[in-house]
């Protein structure tokens, strides 16, 4: 179609829980998720560590050969809160900095189930979307 503009998405950031949750659905959502992602050679940015969702996501997608880039806050590496990424790491050193970078590094944005924190981040994306910061496209994954 004539001036529609078709964005070619090569990397996405995953928002999602550090923990697992009460519902393996969840679990393999991530999984497939990442499983998705790996076969459709998009690479991950994410919040790091490979505990719980977030962990089931990059493990997936590193599966694939795939390009993971854990984004990780001074205070969650001095305290040990993500566990290992399990590919490469930018380290900053606030939470803004981290979703900027995020942002500026990513194609897309993908919310899963998650914590206070991931709702932060995804109520984030979408109010700098409204305020024409980024024109990058969201969306919430339910199971």
């Amino acid at each position: 179609m004539k001036g529609v503009s078709v964005r070619k998405i090569k990397t996405i950031c995953v928002f999602c829980g550090a923990n697992s949750g009460k519902d393996v659905a969840f679990v393999n959502a991530a999984f497939h998720l990442g499983e998705v992602l790996g076969k459709r050679k998009i690479d991950l940015v994410y919040g790091g560590g490979r505990l719980g969702l977030m962990g089931c996501v990059s493990t997936a997608v590193a599966q694939h050969e795939r390009q993971v880039l854990g984004i990780i806050p001074s205070a969650f590496i001095v305290n040990n809160l993500v566990g290992e990424t399990c590919g490469k790491e930018i380290k900053v050193a606030t939470m803004h900095e981290r979703l900027l970078t995020m942002m500026e590094l990513s194609d897309a944005f993908i919310a899963l189930p998650g914590g206070f924190g991931t709702l932060e981040e995804l109520f984030q994306m979408i109010s700098w979307a409204q305020l024409n910061i980024h024109s990058k496209p969201n969306r919430r994954v339910k199971h």
